[in-house]
C-alpha cells in the first residue's frame, strides 16, 4: 500500500474516531439515562398496585354492600380510585415523553429529562398512595364489622369510663380557684365546660345507638346503621381517652394556683476539662402552699438537689449565684412562671406603704422597712438563707423599677459600692462561704470577697456587727454554728402582727437543718 493510501486511511480512523468522541459527548448523561430505565419499572408496578386496589375495593363492596351503604366514606370510593387512575395516566404521558427524549439522545435535553422525572415521580407517588389509601379504609371497615359484637363491648367500657370520671370533685375544685383568683374564672371555666360536653355528648351517643348496639350484639346486620354506630364507638374511644386527662389537669391546674415556688441558685461548680468538663447546679426549692386567697395557714417546704446542665445553661446563670432564677406566683400557672433571675424573697414584698398576705412596711426613725408576718417566717429564712436582714423602701424602689423593665437587680452596697446580690454580690459572699463554689475559689477574685458584713453601720446590724474587735469572718450554717441561734430585731422593730392562723409547719425541723436530698456524686 502507497504512503498516500496510508495517509488517507489515518485521515479516516482519525475522523471516524474523533466522530465518536463527540458522538458521546452530545449524548443525555448516562445518570439521567438510569433514572429513566427505574422509573419505567416503577410506572410498571404502580399500575399493578392501583389494580390491584381496585379489585379489592371492588370485591369489598360487592360482599359487603349493607355496610358500604350505611358508610358516607365508601361514597367516595368511586372518585378517589378514579382521580388515582387518571393522574397514573398523566404520569405515563410524562414517562412517554421521557421515553422519546431517551432515543434522541441530545445532551442538550437534559434539564427537560430531570424536570419531567421529577413530575412524573410526583404524580406517579400521589396516584399510588390514594389508591392504597382507598384499600386500607375498606379493609378496615370489614375488619371492624367481623368483630363487631367486641366493638359493642368496647362501647360499653368506654362509656362507662367516661362517667367513672368524678367531675363533680373537679367542679368543686374549680369553682373554688375561680371565686379565689377570679383572673383564671375564664379559662377554668372553658375547660370545665370541655369536660362536661364529653360526658354529655357520651350520654347522647349511647342513647341513639341503643337499637344499633342491640342488633349487632345479635349478628342481626340488616338492622346495623354501621356508619353510626362506628362513629359512636370512636367518639367514645377518644372520650375515656381524654376525659381522665382533662379532669387531671383541671385539678392540677386549680392546686397551682395556691401555691409559690422559687428556685434558687445556692451552689455551682465544674468539673472535668476539655470536651469531658461537666457542669453543676445545685438548685434549692422553696414551696409555700396556701389554703385561699388571703395566705391563712400557709406552709413553706424547702428542698436541695444537684442537676446537670448544660454549658449554655451554666454560663447563663454564672453570675447569678444566691437569686431566684424562677419565681412563680400564687395565682398563676407553673407555665406563668418569672424566669428573669432577681434577689431571692424580694418577690413577696408589697408596695410601699401597702401590705399583703405575706407581711407589711413598718417605719422606724424616718425609715420604712419591710416585716415578714410570723406565720411565713420559715419561708423568709429559706429564701434569705437564714440571713434576713430588714429591707428598706429605698432598696425595694430600686428593685421594682428593674422589675418593670424585666431586668435583673444585683443591688448596691452602701457600705462598699459593690454589687449586693449575686455571685459578685457582698451579701452573696457572706451567706454561701461555705458553698462548694466559694470553697473552690469561686469567690478568689471578687475585691470584696475579704470585707463581709457590709451592713456592719446600719441600724440594724448587731451589737457584735459594730464591734470592730468582733469576728467578722464569713458565716457557716449548720449544726455547731453560730447562725443556728436566731437573730435579734432592731431595737426600734414592732413585734410582728400575729398571723390569722398559726403558722403549722408540715414536718418539724432544727435550726440548722440542711434540705433535700444530699448532693450527687
Amino acid at each position: 500500500m502507497s504512503k498516500s493510501s496510508l495517509r488517507i486511511l489515518a485521515g479516516l480512523l482519525t475522523a471516524g474516531i474523533i466522530a465518536v468522541l463527540f458522538a458521546g459527548l452530545d449524548g443525555l448523561p448516562g445518570d439521567v439515562k438510569a433514572q429513566i430505565a427505574a422509573e419505567r419499572k416503577s410506572f410498571t408496578a404502580a399500575q399493578s398496585q392501583i389494580q390491584s386496589a381496585q379489585a379489592d375495593v371492588s370485591r369489598n363492596l360487592a360482599s359487603e354492600s349493607a355496610l358500604f351503604q350505611a358508610l358516607p366514606s365508601a361514597r367516595e370510593y368511586p372518585y378517589r380510585l378514579g382521580r388515582a387512575s387518571g393522574s397514573l395516566a398523566a404520569a405515563g404521558q410524562s414517562l412517554g415523553e421521557l421515553e422519546q427524549l431517551e432515543k434522541q439522545n441530545r445532551r442538550s435535553d437534559r434539564a427537560r429529562a430531570e424536570s419531567l422525572l421529577a413530575r412524573e415521580k410526583q404524580v406517579r407517588a400521589s396516584a399510588l398512595a390514594d389508591a392504597e389509601s382507598v384499600r386500607k379504609d375498606a379493609a378496615h371497615w370489614v375488619e371492624l364489622k367481623q368483630h363487631l359484637p367486641q366493638e359493642v363491648q368496647d362501647m360499653e367500657r368506654d362509656y362507662k369510663a367516661i362517667h367513672g370520671v368524678d367531675l363533680a370533685a373537679t367542679a368543686a375544685a374549680v369553682q373554688k380557684a375561680e371565686a379565689d383568683w377570679p383572673e383564671k374564672k375564664n379559662d377554668l371555666e372553658s375547660r370545665l365546660a370541655t369536660a362536661r360536653g364529653i360526658q354529655a355528648r357520651s350520654d347522647e351517643l349511647w342513647q341513639s345507638s341503643t337499637e344499633a348496639r342491640r342488633a349487632a350484639a345479635a349478628n342481626d346486620y340488616s338492622k346495623v346503621d354501621f356508619g353510626t354506630l362506628f362513629a359512636a364507638a370512636d367518639t367514645l374511644k377518644t372520650g375515656a381517652a381524654d376525659l381522665p386527662k382533662q379532669a387531671g389537669q383541671l385539678k392540677t391546674l386549680s392546686a397551682q394556683l395556691y401555691e409559690s415556688w422559687d428556685k434558687i441558685l445556692v451552689d455551682m461548680e465544674t468539673r472535668g476539662s476539655g470536651t469531658a468538663r461537666e457542669y453543676n447546679q445545685k438548685i434549692k426549692t422553696v414551696r409555700t402552699t396556701v389554703a385561699d386567697a388571703t395566705g391563712k395557714g400557709g406552709t413553706a417546704t424547702s428542698d436541695e438537689k444537684w442537676v446537670d446542665v448544660s454549658k449554655a445553661q451554666y454560663q447563663a446563670m454564672e453570675k447569678d449565684l444566691g437569686m431566684a432564677i424562677e419565681h412563680k406566683p400564687t395565682g398563676k400557672y407553673e407555665t406563668e412562671s418569672e424566669r428573669v433571675a432577681q434577689p431571692a424573697g424580694f418577690a413577696y414584698m408589697a408596695p410601699p406603704g401597702q401590705s399583703n398576705q405575706y407581711g407589711h412596711w413598718e417605719q422606724s426613725n424616718g425609715t420604712s422597712f419591710w416585716v415578714f408576718y410570723g406565720q411565713y417566717a420559715l419561708m423568709r429564712d429559706l429564701l434569705f438563707n437564714r440571713s434576713y436582714r430588714p429591707l428598706e423602701y429605698r432598696e425595694y424602689h430600686d428593685y421594682y423599677t428593674y422589675r418593670q423593665r424585666n431586668e435583673t437587680y444585683y443591688g448596691r452596697d452602701t457600705t462598699t459600692q459593690a454589687p449586693k446580690y449575686g455571685t459578685s454580690g457582698t451579701a452573696t459572699q457572706e451567706h454561701y462561704s461555705g458553698s462548694t463554689f466559694a470553697k473552690g475559689g469561686g469567690f478568689k477574685d471578687s475585691k470584696y470577697a475579704s470585707k463581709p458584713g457590709g451592713y456592719r453601720d446600719s441600724q440594724y446590724s448587731t451589737p457584735m456587727a459594730k464591734d470592730p474587735n468582733a469576728d467578722h469572718s464569713p458565716r457557716k450554717f449548720g449544726s455547731g454554728s453560730s447562725a443556728e441561734q436566731p437573730r435579734a430585731a432592731p431595737p426600734t422593730q414592732r413585734s410582728y402582727r400575729p398571723a390569722p392562723t398559726p403558722y403549722r409547719p408540715s414536718a418539724p425541723r432544727s435550726p440548722g437543718r440542711s434540705f433535700g436530698s444530699p448532693r450527687r456524686r
